[in-house]
């Protein structure tokens, strides 16, 4: 468990890099030059009194730094859960794999523990990482320890229960992935607030460009943020679904495969 959790940090790590290099190369090289060709134009139409109508630029909206953190936090936020996501998805693989290979009516007495478990100790040290072995050969030793088919229903269920404690508690950098990403909006709009009211004798003097370039980095950061957060948690909670499905799914599968094939005596 170490070497993975090690494995997953060095993950979530490159991950992250990844998303600030490619996120920032989009936006140096494409998104804020047609953002500031845009913003330049109108500002010439509008020093030259010309009338026009502004038209709303994806290029604009998305421009300003906030948007850019939102965007890198969007795509680590991504990967850290396809990470997850792939991992639950190989865990349910277990489901289709008769792992004791059990015949219908045969009957698991304490004293046979050892024979059904070398199939399971044979499955590489990747697949008895995964939930359904470790629990599997957790109630096959508590069973044959103690003899007792209610302490080995229970040895599941603990180690049910604490693998989806360890996934839940796991899921805590993409809440507050998805917590950062409205703040950082949040900033945004205090920040474009704050150049408008610093700007606001020029708006008084007739200029308002520069107040209403402030206010646009305002409203649009906050619009992005709360685009991005929305997309965030829906994708979160189906990670969260898939998790709780699986741990529920190999439940249920060492229920029927091996627990109501035990027989005390």
């Amino acid at each position: 468990m170490k070497r993975n959790a090690g494995s997953e940090f060095t993950y979530q790590l490159f991950a992250l890099l990844i998303a600030i290099i490619v996120v920032h190369s989009l936006y140096v090289a494409w998104i804020r030059p047609n953002a500031d060709a845009i913003l330049q134009y109108q500002l010439d139409r509008q020093a030259s009194g010309e009338a026009y109508v502004v038209q709303r630029s994806v290029y604009v909206v998305m421009r300003d730094l906030e948007q850019e953190a939102c965007f890198i936090l969007m795509f680590w936020a991504m990967a850290i859960m396809g990470y997850k996501a792939r991992l639950a998805l190989t865990e349910r693989k277990l489901l289709a794999m008769p792992l004791l290979r059990v015949r219908e009516g045969t009957s698991i007495l304490p004293e046979d523990t050892e024979e059904f478990a070398r199939p399971v100790q044979a499955l590489p040290q990747e697949q008895q990482s995964l939930l359904i072995p470790r629990a599997m050969l957790a109630a096959l030793r508590r069973f044959h320890s103690t003899r007792n088919i209610a302490d080995a229903s229970n040895a599941v269920k603990e180690m049910c229960e604490s693998e989806a404690d360890r996934l839940d508690s796991e899921l805590s950098m993409v809440r507050y992935i998805a917590w950062a990403i409205p703040s950082i909006g949040f900033i945004g709009t205090v920040r474009g607030i704050g150049e408008a009211l610093g700007q606001a004798h020029k708006a008084v003097e007739g200029d308002i460009a520069g107040v209403t370039v402030s206010l646009g980095v305002a409203f649009n950061s906050t619009f992005i943020a709360l685009v991005i957060s929305i997309v965030v948690m829906f994708l979160s909670h189906q990670l969260q679904l898939l998790q709780e499905r699986q741990v529920l799914d190999s439940h249920s599968y060492c229920e029927d495969k091996l627990l109501r094939h035990l027989r005390a005596a």
